[in-house]
C-alpha cells in the first residue's frame, strides 16, 4: 500500500518535514517514491508548500494520506480530495 506521509528533517528541536509518497512498509525517514512538498511548523504562521496537482494524482491512484497529511492538504486547499 502506498501512503502520503511526513518524513522528518531538521536539527534537534528544529523540525522540518517533507511530504512524500512512500510504501507503507518502509520506515519513517527511509526510501520514498516522490516528494510532494514541505512543511515547516516552526515558522509563524507555519509554512506549507505542497504540489496539489501531484497530490491529487497520487490520491486518484489510490495513495492514502495519513491523518496529519490530510490536515495539511486541507490547509493547502485540497480539502475534498483528501
Amino acid at each position: 500500500m502506498v501512503k502520503i506521509r511526513l518524513t522528518r528533517l531538521g536539527a534537534h528541536k528544529r523540525p522540518f518535514y517533507r511530504v512524500v509518497v512512500a510504501d507503507s512498509r518502509s520506515r519513517r525517514d527511509g526510501p520514498f517514491i516522490e516528494i510532494l512538498g514541505t512543511y515547516d511548523p516552526k515558522k509563524d504562521p507555519s509554512e506549507i508548500k505542497i504540489d496539489t496537482e501531484k497530490a491529487k494524482q497520487w490520491i486518484q491512484k489510490g495513495a492514502q494520506p495519513t491523518d496529519s497529511v490530510k490536515k495539511l492538504l486541507q490547509r493547502a486547499g485540497l480539502g475534498e480530495a483528501a
